[in-house]
């Protein structure tokens, strides 16, 4: 991750590291996949929390 990573991207790698480290792989790969697409769609914002 670089230090320009958006507050999105920041959120799933925390997320990811959170899975891999209670041994959750699936929803490790799940993050990877959304970071990805995020990235891919050119780093829209987060929609808003409801």
């Amino acid at each position: 991750m670089t230090a320009t990573a958006c507050a999105r991207c920041r959120e799933l790698e925390d997320e990811e590291l959170e899975a891999r480290g209670t041994g959750d792989q699936s929803r490790a790969a799940d993050c990877r996949v959304l970071r990805r697409r995020h990235e891919e769609a050119g780093h829209p914002p987060a929609p808003p929390e409801s």
